[in-house]
Formats: C-alpha cells, sequence, structure tokens
C-alpha cells in the first residue's frame, strides 16, 4: 500500500493561507504572469535587469549546500527567499535563516520548504522563518487547532526578540 505525500499548505504565524507563490524549474516561468520560487543557478543566470524589474514576483531557493554568500549581494532584488530542508536532520538552512534576519537584515519572506517538522517549528520561527510550506500530517493537525508548540523559556538569543526572564538577564520569555 503507498502512501500518497500530501500537497503542502502555507502556514504563517497568522494561520494557513493562500499561497501566491509558484516553485519553478526555470526562468521561462517569468514570462507570465505570478510569483515565482527559482533555485539558485536559475535566479543566478538571469539578467541584472530582469532581476531587478521582477523583484516583486522573484524569489529563490537555497538547497542545504547552497552557499548564502551567492546572493548576499542581491537580496535587495528578492521578496522571498526558500531554504529548503530535504532531511529532517539537516539543519544548515537554520543557520541561513539567521544570517539571512541578523546579518543581512533581510526584510522579504523567509520560507521553509521541504521536512518541517513538529518539534523543529518553534525554533524556526525563533531564527527568522516567517512562512511554512507543510506537509506532514501531525503538524498540519495541531497547526489547524492553533497549536505551534515550544517552550516558553529560551537561554540564547534568537533573530526573533523576546523579554529578558526574570531573575536571570539569560533568561529569555518566549514572544506569543
Amino acid at each position: 500500500m503507498s502512501e500518497t505525500k500530501a500537497q503542502p499548505r502555507l502556514w504563517t504565524p497568522e494561520g494557513f493561507r493562500e499561497d501566491d507563490w509558484t516553485h519553478a524549474e526555470s526562468a521561462e516561468a517569468l514570462a507570465g504572469n505570478g510569483r515565482f520560487i527559482l533555485p539558485l543557478q536559475a535566479f543566478l543566470d538571469l539578467d541584472p535587469q530582469v532581476r531587478e524589474g521582477a523583484k516583486e514576483r522573484l524569489g529563490v531557493l537555497l538547497q542545504p549546500g547552497e552557499q548564502l554568500e551567492k546572493i548576499e549581494g542581491l537580496l535587495d532584488q528578492l521578496s522571498l527567499v526558500a531554504l529548503a530542508f530535504p532531511a529532517f536532520n539537516d539543519g544548515r538552512s537554520f543557520s541561513k535563516a539567521e544570517l539571512l534576519r541578523r546579518r543581512h537584515s533581510f526584510a522579504g519572506a523567509v520560507r521553509a520548504t521541504g521536512q518541517v517538522l513538529v518539534d523543529q517549528l518553534p525554533h524556526m520561527l525563533r531564527v527568522g522563518f516567517d512562512q511554512f510550506e507543510v506537509s506532514h500530517p501531525t503538524l498540519l493537525a495541531r497547526l489547524e487547532a492553533g497549536r505551534a508548540g515550544g517552550l516558553p523559556l529560551h537561554y540564547q538569543p534568537a533573530a526573533k526578540p523576546a523579554e529578558k526572564g526574570a531573575k536571570y538577564s539569560w533568561r529569555r520569555v518566549a514572544a506569543e
């Protein structure tokens, strides 16, 4: 008996919503209307004028092994950066989200794609992700019930600001 994979649904901290972005394999998709997430090399191969003119409808997908430095100087030409989680045990995209928000002050959307799991979602929120393509059945059920999960106290700072906890400066209270 084969298991059918659920179609990903877009979730943000405000809840589920329609996804107006489409994953495309090549820049040819830009000839049509819509917003497109291109693989890194397809994005880099675009003419600079095309990138500048299509900023509002242009996103890029970075795989874990692809370097953030390749788009560092082009972040002002992007509305969305999607970071892939092809396997639950590959956390390199966590670091990229943190770098995008803190070091590069990227104000566009940072989206998690692939293996977005129940116990990882609160951590993804803390490092700067604000959109999630969710297909994991357990996570879908929890989010539909309004339960994103997480712990009320944290010991380390993150891209998402948190209040200092009582008595100890290093404790931080999770933001709602």
